[in-house]
């Protein structure tokens, strides 16, 4: 009989599983088969995948390390438009119980980067003033080593991530959303690369506060332009496989972003 969930107003769980170790669409049916899911009708769509989600989640019907279907096959299995799914997915992500990795997917989490989230978050609201400074320091000691490694070890899916990141930032430099989502997403491609999982979910435990600093450095004059600069650099040396010009490529990009933001800073004052 084909599992079924529907939200968990009258929850009946799922009792399978979507992970590496299935095929695709085990959990949520394969197309043209019944789905396991109830379309959803209606307002604000997104929460109501997110009920569906979490409470298998929650359950432990969906485990640490399996994958959610791929957004397509979401909007479809719900009866949702893609953004929908991309809303409920980005609100998973933001409570801790999956990550999105570049070139990867969507995996359930066992909640360690949204804790250290929440943590680091707290401690730049309290120390409000010195925040950027600290975030700036961290990214200094973090980055051009991880982008030193992420030259010598990064694979060609990764580098395929970047290259279409550098692309869509080359394409918004007057669409802040866009051009943000594309720089973290680069930014995470490399952390991944670096091959260590630790790093991952060190750099991802930032995202939150990487994407407020991007959204204030994006309007001082030049700002985005400078910052694509110092990304095709930054992939130049990932494609030679250089992790030298890798690692001097990030510093002077972390310097121009420290610069950047503290003109920023100068002009909401």
């Amino acid at each position: 009989m084909s599992p079924r969930i529907s939200s968990p107003k009258i929850a009946s769980p799922l009792n399978m599983r979507y992970s590496t170790r299935t095929k695709t669409g085990t959990m949520f049916g394969r197309l043209g088969e019944k789905s396991v899911y109830k379309a959803i009708r209606a307002s604000r769509l997104y929460e109501q995948i997110v009920e569906q989600i979490e409470h298998s989640i929650l359950k432990g019907v969906l485990k640490p390390g399996d994958q959610l279907p791929a957004e397509r096959e979401l909007a479809q299995q719900f009866g949702v438009s893609r953004t929908a799914v991309r809303e409920a997915v980005k609100t998973l992500r933001e409570k801790g119980l999956v990550e999105a990795y570049s070139g990867r997917g969507t995996f359930v989490t066992d909640g360690t980067s949204q804790a250290m989230r929440e943590s680091l978050d707290l401690l730049i609201k309290i120390g409000q003033q010195e925040g950027s400074t600290h975030l700036a320091e961290l990214r200094q000691i973090l980055e051009p080593e991880i982008a030193a490694l992420a030259a010598t070890r990064i694979e060609e899916q990764l580098v395929a991530t970047m290259r279409e990141a550098v692309a869509v930032m080359d394409r918004s430099l007057r669409d802040p959303d866009a051009y943000i989502e594309a720089d973290l997403d680069f930014h995470l491609a490399l952390a991944e690369a670096a091959g260590n999982p630790l790093v991952l979910s060190l750099i991802d435990s930032i995202v939150g506060l990487l994407r407020e600093q991007r959204m204030g450095i994006f309007y001082v004059e030049g700002g985005p332009e400078r910052g694509q600069y110092h990304h095709k650099r930054i992939f130049q040396a990932i494609e030679k496989r250089d992790p030298d010009a890798a690692r001097e490529a990030m510093r002077a990009h972390l310097t121009q972003v420290s610069q950047d933001s503290r003109d920023s800073s100068s002009k909401r004052d």
